[in-house]
């Protein structure tokens, strides 16, 4: 039987879902978008559905993809209604924004060129805003961007960073970090942005919970950078909570590179 692979950019409040992957007995994004898409292409149908990066409990997103494969006479049947059938499904804290027929050699995962996050930290007294309590961590120790700023440039490029992932078996921990800078919005609140090919298991989290270290005096900005020696998860590096940190964008070669980008990446991961 014929399919069609489609596109889905998803956004998501990760605060009330145990993460993406789907888990028995738990709420999960992938968990309700398979369930939504069940009710519509019949529970029996297989989909496929591949995502750019599973997101961790707690994390959220505005920039995910990911990619299904759906029976082209069922596409044929739902392509005008799809996007406004899976709103009126999909529960208030998860959203597919839009849905692109792609060539059959994209593959959300493995596909992409780069993933990009942004972690946001309120350091005032009275902590984050109640409006972005879900998004935005509060900080008690005043935060120093230019300290955070020199810490986050011996953490780019490519390295292992064992030190700062959850170790799987049989997976690299060589990653390359293309982006890593901070920023105090008008508001106040510090962003880190950090952008890399992919990235381990609470990975993120963990180089934002060592710099924030740094960043508010407890550690020199030169210490984070030292700890890529190891070859093990490091102790000393906290990692940040959950809540504070968004997948905003995921990226993509032209069309023609689709498949080639994807055989390179599972050389890689191999």
């Amino acid at each position: 039987m014929r399919s069609i692979r489609l596109r889905l950019d998803v956004s998501y409040d990760g605060a009330d879902f145990s993460g993406w992957a789907v888990q028995p007995g738990r709420r999960t994004v992938a968990g309700v978008l398979l369930e939504a898409l069940g009710r519509l292409a019949g529970v029996d149908t297989p989909l496929g559905l591949t995502v750019a990066g599973r997101t961790d409990a707690g994390v959220h997103a505005s920039g995910q993809v990911c990619h299904i494969d759906l029976p082209a006479d069922t596409y044929a049947e739902l392509e005008s209604s799809l996007l406004r059938r899976l709103a009126a499904l999909m529960p208030a804290d998860a959203r597919v924004k839009a849905i692109t027929p792609v060539p059959e050699t994209f593959d959300a995962r493995f596909s992409a060129t780069f993933r990009r996050y942004e972690y946001r930290v309120a350091d005032t007294l009275w902590g984050p805003e109640p409006l972005r309590r879900h998004d935005t961590i509060g900080w008690v120790r005043p935060l120093d961007v230019d300290r955070l700023t020199v810490a986050a440039a011996g953490l780019t490029g490519e390295h292992d960073y064992a030190a700062y992932c959850k170790r799987k078996e049989h997976a690299t921990t060589v990653r390359a970090i293309t982006r890593f800078d901070w920023r105090r919005d008008p508001d106040g609140v510090v962003v880190a942005t950090v952008e890399a090919d992919a990235f381990c298991q609470s990975m993120v989290r963990s180089l934002v919970g060592a710099l924030l270290a740094v960043g508010d005096g407890r550690r020199d900005p030169g210490w984070p950078s030292t700890l890529l020696t190891r070859t093990e998860r490091s102790s000393e590096v906290t990692v940040a909570p959950a809540h504070g940190l968004t997948l905003i964008a995921v990226g993509y070669p032209d069309e023609a590179a689709y498949a080639s980008r994807a055989e390179a990446t599972r050389r890689l991961r191999a």
